[in-house]
């Protein structure tokens, strides 16, 4: 999947448009980062399956891999926050090896389990959609999977939170259903099912800084993975809403840069963001706490012209 040539904005500060793999966002429950010898890993598919599946890790790698980018959240990820990252991911398709084992009716989730035993819990329709790259990966941004991201494979799911998808480290795919099993992080009070909602943030000017009266180019990140972004609006104080002008987007998949050039007149301002994705939905300005299925809000910085 290449990147369009008018994917990434000449802004001074913006966060890039691929994360690079030493600065890419990690949260996960290990307390020590797990270290598998790929030469005995092995993935096994179970539970509501016609035929169990188990899988080397070089078994995995001789079938034609895919690379996509695709941004990843997390969802304790603040309104404004640094949780987010996107990255190319080279993999397996996941529903591949689900429909090998063929799924039995009734079932409605697939629990993934790393090998420090945290488990997600999925819904088995996101993963076995043709037009979705849900990945089992091997490799991030041109090289093999870091240690730290779950190497030697680790879980990609476009368009849910981390907590719900993300499984690093996998040894194992339970196709079950949300009736009879839980992952990790919903008997702790989140939700069971995290899509990702719209959301936006400012990169520059940081909030509590200093410009220089005139043109100041206001600029950030936007994202609704698996919907895409249709438009970016700043305010300034209580002004009325202004169009951003959008890089072109890697694809649904991934954030999109924006940028918008304001006119900045000498005082103190509030600047806000809102979003609105492919499906007409515009980000709400009351703000809400990640937990438990995602924080909402629109991002909002001061700063001083003079």
């Amino acid at each position: 999947m290449p990147i369009p040539a008018g994917a990434e904005l000449d802004v001074a500060g913006i966060t890039p448009l691929v994360s690079a793999n030493d600065t890419f966002y990690r949260i996960d429950t290990a307390l020590q980062v797990p270290v598998i010898d790929a030469e005995t890993w092995k993935l096994r598919i179970v539970g509501m399956v016609d035929r169990e599946v188990e899988i080397s890790f070089a078994e995995l790698l001789a079938l034609p891999m895919q690379e996509s980018y695709v941004t990843l959240m997390c969802v304790s990820n603040e309104v404004g926050g640094n949780l987010v990252g996107n990255a190319k991911w080279l993999g397996y398709p996941v529903r591949e090896l689900l429909n090998r084992a063929g799924p039995q009716r009734g079932a409605d989730m697939v629990l993934s389990r790393s090998s420090d035993g945290f488990t997600a819990g999925t819904p088995l329709s996101v993963l076995l959609e043709e037009n979705r790259d849900c990945l089992l990966a091997v490799g991030m941004n041109g090289e093999p999977l870091p240690v730290e991201h779950g190497f030697p494979v680790r879980m990609v799911v476009p368009g849910l939170y981390g907590y719900v998808s993300a499984t690093k480290w996998v040894v194992e795919l339970k196709v079950t259903r949300f009736a009879d099993d839980m992952g990790y992080w919903t008997p702790r009070g989140w939700s069971a099912q995290g899509p990702v909602k719209t959301a936006s943030r400012i990169d520059v000017p940081r909030s509590g800084s200093s410009v220089a009266v005139g043109t100041v180019a206001v600029a950030g990140v936007a994202w609704a993975q698996h919907r895409g972004i249709r438009g970016v609006e700043v305010r300034v104080d209580d002004g009325d809403w202004q169009s951003a002008t959008l890089a072109d987007a890697i694809s649904d998949d991934t954030w999109v840069q924006w940028l918008y050039e304001w006119d900045a007149t000498s005082g103190n301002h509030t600047i806000a963001v809102r979003a609105t994705d492919a499906e007409g939905d515009t980000q709400r300005e009351d703000r809400r706490p990640p937990a438990p299925d995602g924080s909402e809000g629109w991002h909002t910085i001061t700063v001083t012209v003079s």
